[in-house]
């Protein structure tokens, strides 16, 4: 073995996302006296995934009762209000509606019902009189009223984290190479010509997650397909008071076009979910053939578009299309004109897809030897940021334990 002194540190965290800075922040506090590196490529952190989202604290309603995003999510909106409202971050509980538009949608609405309370999530149902006593300009068949559901500043929160970790954190320090051998540890060569050595490798990396596990020697089983979700801000926001959602498909891991008052009083309208042709892909000229070419040689991807054709067929109008996109709006917001519409910037889904076309539906966590990687963690993760850097941090501290 060799000796600690030949370690720059004892765990090395790559990415500067929130869940990258989560795992940093809960190793600290688990074991004093660790030390723990994050290399993040961006100038500054929580630049993709978690500074371009809707802000949303997510209540946990949506997913399998058991999986780890419920119980992470019911778990991590609680602490994020609390860690938010410790550090001072900007953050509000509004609640939501989540509203069916059609009466095939009811069903759907019914069973979100039924998880939420499993979730053990409160869940008022609501008629369609009672929909215009929290948002007065949206029309539905029926809704609910999920309480828990708030917004928050997840840039503020990244950047406390990193502060509060009192990790090494290093900017501008993009991965090329990582050479893990089982009795000398992980060291990591940066685009800068850095070498940074580690005794056990945490892979954060997100849009990059499965490439970085490749690059440490474990074939992590799935290939992050990238979607970029496509946003407006509302014109006049003073038609939505907090948060709006349709029934969501099923069949997806995505929630439609939804409304969403942010913290700074604007409201953001979106996302869809289209292709995008780089995995920072946040407009359609943003080609990066490298890129693509992975994508589209990965077979779940031609899975996913006979299997969804449809489905996809309809995110392309709406992206092409503003008139498309505003018919999605009046679903839930009758008096949006196509003015009201006012273009924002766009984010990118990191979604992992198994080979046979599977979209990967749970968090998804994978060990090797002497790495841990996090494998698929598109929302709610930075709502369940806190419970999975606390899981990562606890599997790295084992595998240091067991050196």
């Amino acid at each position: 073995m060799v000796r600690d002194g030949a370690y720059d540190c004892d765990v090395l965290v790559v990415g500067g996302g929130i869940v990258g800075l989560s795992t940093a922040y809960a190793i600290t506090r688990a074991a004093p006296g660790t030390r723990v590196t994050v290399l993040e490529k961006e100038p500054g952190p929580a630049r993709h995934q978690t500074g371009r989202n809707s802000g949303v604290i997510h209540s946990g309603i949506y997913y399998r009762p058991g999986s780890l995003k419920a119980r992470y999510a019911v778990r991590g909106a609680a602490e994020m209000v609390k860690f938010c409202a410790e550090y001072g971050i900007a953050h509000a509980v509004t609640g939501k509606l989540i509203v069916a538009t059609e009466r095939e949608e009811l069903p759907r609405l019914h069973s979100l019902v039924q998880r939420g309370r499993e979730n053990g999530i409160p869940v008022r149902e609501l008629g369609p009189a009672q929909i215009g006593e929290y948002e007065p300009e949206v029309r539905g068949l029926a809704a609910i009223h999920v309480g828990t559901t708030g917004v928050c500043d997840f840039v503020g929160v990244a950047r406390q984290l990193a502060r509060a970790s009192g990790a090494e954190i290093r900017y501008g320090a993009r991965v090329v190479r990582v050479d893990r051998r089982p009795e000398r540890g992980v060291a990591v060569l940066t685009a800068a010509g850095d070498v940074v050595r580690g005794r056990v490798l945490v892979n954060c990396a997100g849009l990059y997650c499965d490439e970085v596990a490749r690059l440490t020697g474990d074939e992590p089983g799935v290939r992050i397909v990238p979607f970029r979700g496509e946003y407006y801000e509302l014109a006049r926001p003073e038609l939505v008071r907090g948060l709006v959602y349709p029934v969501p498909d099923p069949a997806f891991p995505f929630l439609g076009v939804h409304l969403t008052r942010g913290i700074d009083g604007g409201v953001h309208i979106g996302p869809n979910a289209v292709p995008a042709l780089a995995r920072e892909g946040y407009g359609w000229g943003v080609v990066r053939p490298r890129e693509l070419a992975g994508t589209v040689a990965w077979p779940g991807s031609w899975v996913i578009a006979r299997r969804h054709w449809r489905y996809g067929a309809g995110e392309l109008r709406r992206s092409v299309s503003k008139g498309a996109f505003l018919e999605a709006v009046r679903r839930l917001l009758p008096v949006a004109e196509e003015g009201d519409l006012v273009r924002a910037p766009a984010g990118v889904r990191a979604q992992a897809v198994l080979r046979d076309g599977t979209l990967v539906d749970d968090f998804l966590i994978r060990e090797g030897a002497r790495a841990v990687h996090v494998l698929n963690a598109p929302s709610p993760a930075a709502t369940a940021s806190l419970p999975i850097g606390r899981e990562v941090g606890r599997r790295a501290l084992e595998m240091l334990g067991a050196l």
